[in-house]
């Protein structure tokens, strides 16, 4: 299910707030846990082992109690504050978020600014999201006639296929230098990292030792910043990674979006032009936070499904001081981070809930 909330603003007149989160999360290894992954077993140091702790149901979970401090103190929003609780994120969002934001009912929030998830922090800056890589899922295939194991020729289906793994581990190398020379963030190089290899006559024991198959394939996920250069990386694909040439062919199981239908990058400004972003900023000082460098997301979320429509969208979980275990074993948030974190959306909530754009109005139409 899709779980819509809405907090009614006093002025209906003024688009709205979304604060999106995902419900669901990645399968655990149970036997890898020092804690039960669902059990959120909170150890001595305050620290709160589940699966979600980071990814991300602190973050549904803090918006829901920002809310009910900010009720309990009075506060009344200018503007229409809506909740979603989405499906599907880790396995794409196509019945979450994309369907969603396709639906007459969000066009009917009138949304004028989305929030979505971040990652943790390892230092004391919150880490905060502009954008994000988009998932091409790259298949390679290689043909090449059979032969006996003993046998030495060329072109196999093996040999062709390991020629591309190797040019695409001298691609990967080169983008993994630049992050760890520090000249570029890791959200913003294009990652390469192979998902599966299939190979081999099977047998009733294994496989067939003695027979070089006649097919190989493997497996890739590619991710690509908003600003990468698509076209050089296509060609790079059908010309060295899979030529025709050396009987390869090639398909892509996904093929994410990096730009609108008017050929702009899907990323949201970080400067004066954003009142949200300025916003943001402000309000998260106020809370006595910082906030370091803004980033592209290295992954992908929800997020992208609203930048889609034009929408700017931020990606923030507050989690300062914290290793980044989302996907892992052990995964945990300190349970000062979340309190902490409460304090932060309160504010968040507050400023974004009561602006006011210039030429704009401040009086509500009953007031009036």
């Amino acid at each position: 299910p899709i779980v819509l909330l809405q907090w009614p603003g006093s002025d209906p007149s003024l688009p709205s707030i979304l604060l999106n989160s995902h419900t669901d999360v990645v399968p655990s290894e149970y036997s890898k846990w020092v804690h039960p992954p669902f059990g959120a077993h909170i150890d001595e140091q305050g620290n709160i082992f589940a699966r979600g702790s980071q990814d991300m149901k602190c973050v549904g979970m803090q918006y829901l109690e920002a809310i009910r401090r900010l009720r309990s103190s009075g506060f009344c929003p200018k503007r229409s504050l809506y909740l979603s609780f989405v499906p599907d994120e880790e396995i794409g969002g196509r019945d979450g978020a994309e369907m969603l934001a396709s639906s007459d009912v969000f066009k009917n929030m009138n949304v004028d600014i989305v929030l979505d998830e971040g990652l943790a922090s390892p230092n004391e800056n919150y880490r905060v999201f502009y954008g994000e890589r988009a998932p091409w899922w790259l298949v390679i295939k290689s043909n090449g006639a059979p032969g006996h194991g003993a046998k030495l020729y060329e072109n196999s289906a093996m040999e062709n296929l390991f020629k591309s793994i190797e040019s695409i581990w001298r691609f990967r190398a080169s983008q993994f230098d630049l992050v760890k020379a520090g000249l570029k963030a890791e959200g913003e190089v294009i990652s390469v990292n192979m998902a599966f290899l299939k190979a081999g006559t099977p047998s009733p024991t294994g496989f067939v030792m003695n027979l070089q198959p006649s097919e190989a394939e493997a497996g890739f996920d590619i991710r690509i910043p908003p600003i990468g250069n698509v076209e050089s990386l296509e060609k790079q694909i059908a010309e060295e990674w899979a030529p025709a040439s050396r009987n390869m062919t090639f398909e892509f199981k996904a093929k994410g979006i990096l730009h609108d239908d008017l050929g702009r990058p899907l990323v949201t400004a970080t400067d004066s032009s954003n009142p949200w972003w300025t916003l943001l900023e402000e309000a998260i000082k106020k809370a006595n936070g910082k906030i370091g460098k803004p980033e592209i997301f290295p992954a992908s979320t929800d997020a992208q499904n609203f930048r889609k429509l034009g929408l700017p969208a931020i990606g923030f979980s507050p989690m300062a001081n914290t290793p980044i275990l989302l996907h892992d074993h052990n995964e945990f948030l300190n349970q000062a981070e979340y309190l902490r974190g409460i304090e932060v959306y309160e504010s968040i909530i507050k400023a974004y809930t009561s602006y006011i754009p210039p030429g704009g109005h401040g009086d509500s139409r009953d007031e009036l």
